[in-house]
């Protein structure tokens, strides 16, 4: 239960991307600058937060597979948030984070790929497929919510604002996953943090000189807006959400619940955009949506974690 409720509260700070996100869009500032900016703040933060004496184990981590860093931290970071940036230049927050709930079923469909702990031995995941039902409410709901905002006169911004999205959606969790078991539990959630964000500068540099092109010099207040994405998102969301997963990592029910929890960001989403953009509610089907998409996350977390304990019951030795 404590893993959940750590998501929740990462949930909440992990909102506040899409609200301020929707505000440098609305401001004329470039998705591209606005994408890199929050990295180049969260360096410096970072290294605070870790100290010097936690720095000689990260970089020897790194050192032992820096190719592997080098990928997992491009496409679980770069992957990830450029393409939430360049879809608020065409949804609103709320739909984004709505929509950004797709990586509910994109981690489940992830489970081949990694193998996980069963009888003491390892054995590679399975697509879990008595749980997709919850997941097809939440499908459902992503649906309604992309049907409010869809307009037959401008077809693309459905394309341009959902198409990142779903590639997002299954970067962050393909990255997340693969750097932990590429760390295998010898760093901390805030080491691994600063080292893929270390490890996705390349990224962010070339990513920055296309927008310095397109753009110029980014505006004073996209930098401040950059800089508290990076703080209540950046650096204190994902610590959360990391801690939240490594606390499960190895059972791929819990870590499946632990992932829901993000659902909960199109509500905080909505609340924020109301209250610091005056932005109005969502209409009749919006709302419809946001309560499938609610309700299949708390299905799937409760019936994740049933599964789990089930499992464990079968698995325990007989006392007799």
């Amino acid at each position: 239960m404590r893993p959940i409720l750590i998501g929740i509260c990462a949930a909440f700070f992990f909102a506040f991307t899409f609200v301020l996100n929707r505000s440098i869009s609305l401001s004329g500032g470039s998705w591209m600058w606005n994408a890199s900016l929050r990295y180049f703040f969260m360096v410096p933060l970072l290294i605070l937060l870790v100290g010097r004496h936690r720095l000689p184990p990260l970089w020897a981590e790194i050192r032992r597979n820096p190719g592997a860093w080098l990928l997992w931290s491009c496409v679980g970071f770069g992957l990830f948030y450029a393409p939430l940036c360049l879809a608020s230049d065409y949804s609103p927050g709320w739909l984004i984070a709505g929509t950004w709930q797709i990586t509910i079923i994109s981690g489940s469909l992830l489970a081949p790929l990694f193998k996980q702990n069963k009888d003491g031995r390892l054995v590679r995941g399975t697509v879990p497929w008595r749980g997709m039902g919850f997941s097809l409410m939440i499908l459902l709901g992503i649906l309604l919510i992309q049907a409010e905002h869809f307009t037959w006169n401008d077809p693309s911004a459905l394309l341009l604002g959902l198409l990142p999205v779903l590639l997002a959606s299954f970067a962050y969790p393909l990255g997340n996953r693969k750097m932990m078991d590429l760390c295998s539990g010898r760093l901390s959630a805030t080491q691994r943090l600063l080292g893929m964000t270390l490890l996705s500068m390349p990224f962010w540099l070339l990513l920055a000189v296309f927008g310095w092109i397109e753009s110029g010099v980014p505006s004073s207040g996209l930098v401040f807006q950059s800089a508290l994405v990076a703080i209540l998102s950046g650096i204190i969301a994902t610590a959360l959400f990391f801690r939240a997963t490594d606390a499960v990592h190895g059972d791929m029910q819990k870590l499946g619940a632990v992932e829901a929890t993000q659902s909960l960001e199109v509500l905080f989403a909505v609340i924020g955009e109301v209250l610091i953009l005056s932005a109005p509610l969502p209409a009749v089907w919006g709302w419809l949506g946001m309560a499938l998409i609610c309700l299949g996350m708390a299905a799937q977390s409760a019936w994740s974690v049933r599964a789990s304990r089930r499992t464990e019951h079968l698995s325990a030795p007989s006392s007799g």
